[in-house]
């Protein structure tokens, strides 16, 4: 019997949930101090499997696509394609977890102590740009206490 062709429902779920699960052990990183893992997983792995997922689904269902990039309406038809739409999703998801990594190692790296991250990650996690937007501001009014530790 052959397989049926993968959809982007189903994409869309293998998607979220590999995030959720680069959030999960970003979470454990923190808690436990993996330094390594935390850098090499939901800090590069999983965010390079989610960009080649967006870029292979871009590669494949951008061409004649309606749309574009001119106005909010051209924006929507692009969307309004369900492949389309999931490689908005996945681009988030790649993009919201490299962050959330990269705001965890800038925390540690100036010594923050990691109990402030837990307002800013869940921020990072489901409104990304609302959590950096928060980190920076956090960092830019407290920078005088921050220590760099060196490289």
């Amino acid at each position: 019997m052959p397989t049926p062709p993968m959809t982007a429902a189903a994409l869309f779920g293998t998607a979220s949930t590999l995030a959720l699960s680069g959030w999960v052990i970003l979470t454990l990183t923190i808690a436990f101090r993996w330094r390594a893992l935390r850098d090499w997983g939901p800090g590069l792995i999983i965010p390079l499997i989610l960009s080649t997922l967006y870029t292979a689904i871009i590669a494949i269902h951008w061409w004649g696509a309606e749309g574009g990039f001119r106005s909010l309406a051209d924006v929507g038809k692009l969307f309004q394609s369900d492949w389309l739409l999931l490689a908005g999703w996945v681009h988030y998801l790649a993009y919201d977890l490299f962050i959330g990594t990269w705001i965890a190692r800038d925390a540690e790296r100036r010594r923050l102590p990691r109990w402030v991250l837990i307002p800013i990650l869940p921020l990072a996690f489901l409104f990304g740009p609302a959590g950096l937007l928060l980190w920076i501001m956090l960092r830019t009014a407290f920078q005088p206490s921050f220590k760099d530790q060196p490289r």
